[in-house]
């Protein structure tokens, strides 16, 4: 397949280009500014702007682009380039699809488990209602602005992503310093829920959805979320330090901003792959001390 990814420099993207060409795919890159290779396309989803032409051919995309929801404190400014820069994108792809004789017919999408909001000890599947909060409120639409191409027949996937571990990048990244000097712990109470996923898992379940017949959202994560409490004990474990010095909610509050804190730190999801594994996906990480140890090369 001639696969189109957006995010293509991002963690996921650059793990998942060298994952297609491995599956035998044909992985072409969206880019903002001009190609320096055949394999690359142009466009500027700010300004709508994506020649329909470029697409012709092309067999799925993989769309993965967005602000960092982590990257810099939520001012009001920032909260709009968050959903601008998800619906926007997602807008001009979805049309682009609908509008396209011989354009790609199949949308992977990213989402996130903030689609479900903080729900405490709740089991999450896909058939979850969504949450009320501000992260919520973007993932309903991010997902919604894949319309068009529903509509148009395409198969679209919300790839409804956890936490994502690489030692390149994302949570755990930021983690690690602390952790390797014995000073990690658990956040607050440590009682909050994450559902997590090993970098492998997430471009391979991608990869795998590709050829699949699912439709609709996809939970990616492993099929056994922890607590923090039981996240941070498990990675001062695996590095062989100790992890017993608690993280209370007013340092990262300070730093982050109090909803931003809560949103990454102190909240969570206890969610479950239910769809990705009833078609038929194994997990190659399906523990947190195997996925820890396989990306930190433990």
């Amino acid at each position: 397949m001639r696969v189109v990814v957006s995010g293509a420099s991002g963690l996921i993207g650059s793990a998942l280009l060298p994952a297609l060409r491995a599956a035998g795919h044909q992985p072409v890159a969206l880019v903002r500014r001009p190609p320096r290779t055949a394999d690359e396309i142009e466009w500027d989803p700010a300004a709508g702007q994506l020649d329909p032409g470029a697409l012709d051919g092309a067999d799925a995309i993989v769309h993965l682009a967005g602000a960092g929801i982590g990257d810099h404190r939520w001012t009001d400014d920032y909260r709009r380039e968050l959903l601008a820069s998800r619906t926007l994108s997602t807008t001009l792809l979805a049309d682009t699809i609908a509008h396209s004789a011989n354009g790609p017919r199949v949308l992977l999408s990213g989402s996130a488990i903030g689609y479900y909001g903080p729900r405490g000890d709740e089991k999450l599947d896909e058939t979850s209602p969504a949450g009320s909060d501000f992260l919520a409120d973007i993932c309903r639409q991010w997902e919604d602005a894949c319309q068009p191409a529903r509509d148009a027949g395409a198969r679209v996937v919300n790839l409804r992503t956890g936490i994502v571990l690489s030692a390149k990048g994302g949570a755990l990244k930021k983690m690690l310093p602390l952790f390797r000097l014995g000073a990690g712990g658990r956040f607050g109470s440590g009682r909050q829920w994450q559902s997590w996923i090993s970098i492998d898992d997430e471009v391979h379940a991608i990869v795998h959805l590709l050829t699949s017949s699912l439709a609709g959202p996809v939970n990616l994560t492993a099929p056994t979320p922890v607590t923090n409490s039981e996240f941070t004990r498990t990675l001062g474990k695996v590095l062989r330090r100790p992890s017993l010095v608690p993280v209370p909610r007013f340092a990262p509050a300070l730093l982050l901003g109090g909803q931003l804190a809560d949103a990454l730190l102190f909240t969570g999801q206890r969610v479950l792959p239910t769809a990705l594994q009833a078609d038929g996906y194994a997990f190659e990480h399906g523990t947190l001390d195997i996925a820890l140890r396989a990306v930190l090369g433990r």
